[in-house]
């Protein structure tokens, strides 16, 4: 009983951890800004876009 406890509160944690691949469209320019931005930050232009969509769903929640 223990051990399917544990299993599934592994397979919970790995579920979190899941990225979810999308595509995503955007205009030249806007991809531009994105990139020059993800560099002076040290990220990917991916890790910039998930980063910012982080924060603001972190805004949203707080009601900011």
């Amino acid at each position: 009983m223990e051990a399917e406890v544990r299993k599934k509160e592994k397979e919970l944690k790995e579920k979190e951890k899941a990225k979810k691949q999308i595509p995503l469209r955007l205009s030249a320019a806007l991809w531009e800004e994105l990139a020059a931005w993800a560099e002076a930050e040290f990220r990917s232009v991916n890790g910039q876009i998930e980063y910012l969509l982080a924060e603001c769903v972190k805004r949203r929640k707080n009601g900011s």
